[in-house]
């Protein structure tokens, strides 16, 4: 099985591309050519920019508060297991204080950092980072893996809090989804919304079958489109095979 997850909203939006930015970091941090720590610092130079937003942080820190008063509701309820509730709520207790101490713009630290400038400026440019172009950054690259890692580590730091808080909303979003299993006739299905407000919405089906999915939602209607997945085509056409598929809906 295959799963694509299709944001409706902007919130959503941005807690998505802020997992896939904060899970390539990690995993450029973790290794060990010079190349591959470069990507590292190409990632947080996204990061940076993408997070930049001034309402970011209130925005992560108003939800996180409304999913903890959420959850404190349930804390009494037969139906829930109270370690598994108390841990996530110490989660966000920790991960709001966390956002709390952070001042200033998002990223600042590293828009001081006259070097680190110097070299988002020149990445910028292709092939901008070559050793005649940054010396000092070259020099660098040839130090030891665990040093450029240690220097990694400590730059990314001061954003991490941001990632904790959109991994924990995410995982809050995404165990609300109720999947359904449906049929779409020739690569086609449409539901009426009736009104009912999602965060997200999962398509997932067998790999094998080599469609894409295609979707458009509001609060009115669900439209899904399966087009042939042929590398290279410029316009993609539905297919013609039915598709079996599982739509999960997702909320907070």
């Amino acid at each position: 099985m295959i799963s694509f997850e299709f944001p409706v909203n902007e919130r959503t939006r941005s807690l998505l591309r802020l997992e896939q930015l904060y899970r390539r970091l990690a995993f450029f941090i973790d290794g060990e050519h010079p190349f591959e720590h470069h990507s590292a610092l190409l990632t947080m130079f996204e990061l940076m920019e993408t997070a930049s937003r001034a309402d970011l942080k209130a925005d992560l820190l108003q939800e996180l508060e409304r999913q903890k008063q959420l959850l404190e509701s349930l804390q009494d309820s037969p139906a829930v297991e109270t370690s598994a509730l108390d841990a996530l709520l110490d989660e966000i207790e920790a991960t709001t204080a966390r956002l709390l101490e952070l001042t200033g713009k998002f990223g600042q630290h590293l828009r001081e950092n006259e070097w680190l400038m110097a070299v988002k400026q020149r990445a910028g440019i292709p092939g901008g980072t070559c050793q005649f172009d940054l010396p000092s950054y070259f020099l660098w690259q040839q130090r030891p893996a665990e040093v450029r890692r240690a220097d990694l580590s400590r730059w990314a730091a001061p954003l991490m809090p941001t990632a904790e808080a959109s991994r924990i909303l995410l995982k809050i979003l995404r165990d609300s989804g109720k999947t359904h299993h449906y049929l779409a006739r020739r690569g086609m299905f449409q539901q009426m919304s009736g009104g009912k407000v999602v965060q997200l919405i999962r398509v997932a089906f067998d790999e094998a079958l080599g469609v894409l999915p295609e979707l458009s939602a509001n609060k009115y209607a669900l439209n899904i489109r399966f087009v042939s997945a042929v590398t290279g085509e410029v316009r993609p056409r539905q297919t013609d095979a039915d598709v079996e598929f599982d739509l999960t809906f997702c909320k907070f």
